[in-house]
């Protein structure tokens, strides 16, 4: 996610093909899938090109509810890029699965150094305020363009295991442990 024009979809292409498409064509919505290796497990990552322009909002946020963790980018060339990213965050937290769902901070067109307006420790700033790990990507070189996809898989899987092991944990129900295990030798379906 991110404003128009910051370079999502070249990013998400420069992943999936190593190639940089080089033109711009706005987006309103698109996907591509990675097939990966995730702890000698296959894993088909899907991944979801959005819309950066206000008018496909409401398009937009529609597909937050279904994502398991996002790639928040802005362009160091454009301030207003890095200005709206606290905007990008309030919908994630109202649109999203949950209130904090797993988002990676991406600076991108880092190969734009003589144009940059946005510097590193001021978006780190940023990133740290949020609580975000922050990268600074090219879609047209590569950099950090793998590095910041597995780090929001590994956020979203360690997010899972927690998931995970919260539901397997004991329950409380009027002060009385309960077991969140169904009983198998039982017609019931669950514990409760």
């Amino acid at each position: 996610v991110g404003d128009g024009a910051v370079g999502k979809t070249c990013l998400l292409i420069s992943y999936t093909t190593n190639a940089f498409p080089g033109e711009y064509i706005p987006t309103v919505f698109d996907n591509y899938s990675a097939n990966i290796m995730v702890d000698n497990k296959a894993v088909n990552l899907g991944l979801w090109d959005t819309a950066g322009q206000e008018r496909f909002r409401s398009l937009t946020t529609a597909f937050f509810r279904d994502a398991m963790g996002f790639l928040l980018l802005f362009d160091l060339t454009n301030e207003q890029s890095f200005i709206n990213i606290r905007n990008w965050l309030s919908q994630l937290q109202t649109h999203a699965y949950c209130e904090t769902p797993d988002v990676v901070l991406c600076g991108n067109k880092a190969d734009l150094e003589d144009q940059r307006v946005i510097s590193e420790d001021r978006a780190r700033e940023v990133a740290d305020k949020y609580g975000l790990p922050y990268f600074e990507t090219s879609a047209a070189t590569g950099q950090n363009v793998n590095k910041v996809v597995e780090t929001l898989l590994d956020q979203v899987m360690i997010s899972m295991e927690q998931s995970v092991d919260k539901t397997s944990l004991p329950v409380q129900r009027n002060g009385t442990q309960v077991s969140n295990e169904v009983d198998e030798s039982s017609n019931e379906s669950c514990s409760c």
